[in-house]
């Protein structure tokens, strides 16, 4: 299967930068094809420009040459199987960095297409049959589901609209991750890689 994987967080230390690399090691085990985009070591700018609004709708090959830096990200999203994004959820939702690779990437005849006199878009990334979710939580479930997990209802109302009418979600989380021991995040690692493996085969 080839996998896209797509991290969001500053620091190649973190929590979620290990689980990152769990994922792609148990991809590896699994013959996947991997593609991998870590978007700060990256330096991927999230900022939608005004030129991008001015041209939403338009021809992708002609905003490409205005913006090449997206190039690589469109085509990795038309190449894979399975999406894979691994982030630390906060304030309830998407680093600002990932909703800048949303808001910029998952552009008009690319992701979407809305046509003539239709309510509703039409997805383009139909090649997409797998959506995971890998997060943290700094607060515990409890908390997150009176807060109604924003982030959790961008990817999988929003996002999971562009991909295959069947495409499969999978919601990986730890709660509760500012006082967790380290027995409980090895065993959320264990956790992680063997969800991986079952989902992807």
């Amino acid at each position: 299967m080839k996998v896209l994987v797509v991290l969001a967080h500053p620091s190649q230390e973190s929590f979620v930068s290990f689980l990152s690399s769990e994922v792609i090691d148990e991809l590896k085990n699994g013959s996947h094809e991997i593609r991998h985009h870590d978007l700060w070591a990256e330096e991927f700018n999230p900022v939608f420009t005004p030129y991008e609004r001015l041209n939403h709708v338009g021809d992708v090959a002609e905003k490409l040459k205005k913006l090449p830096e997206l190039r690589e990200h469109i085509e990795d999203l038309q190449w894979c199987d399975a999406l894979v994004l691994v982030y630390p959820t906060w304030w309830s939702g998407q680093p600002a960095i990932l909703k800048g690779w949303f808001d910029r990437v998952l552009m008009n005849e690319v992701a979407w297409v809305l046509p003539e006199g239709a309510a509703r878009i039409r997805p383009l990334l139909t090649n997409v049959r797998h959506l995971i979710v890998v997060t943290t939580h700094g607060s515990g479930k409890f908390v997150n589901a009176l807060e109604g997990e924003s982030g959790k209802r961008t990817v999988f109302r929003s996002v999971r609209l562009m991909l295959h009418r069947r495409v499969r979600c999978e919601w990986i989380a730890m709660y509760g991750i500012d006082n967790a021991t380290p027995l409980q995040r090895q065993k959320f690692s264990g956790r992680v890689r063997r969800r991986i493996s079952r989902v992807l085969g």
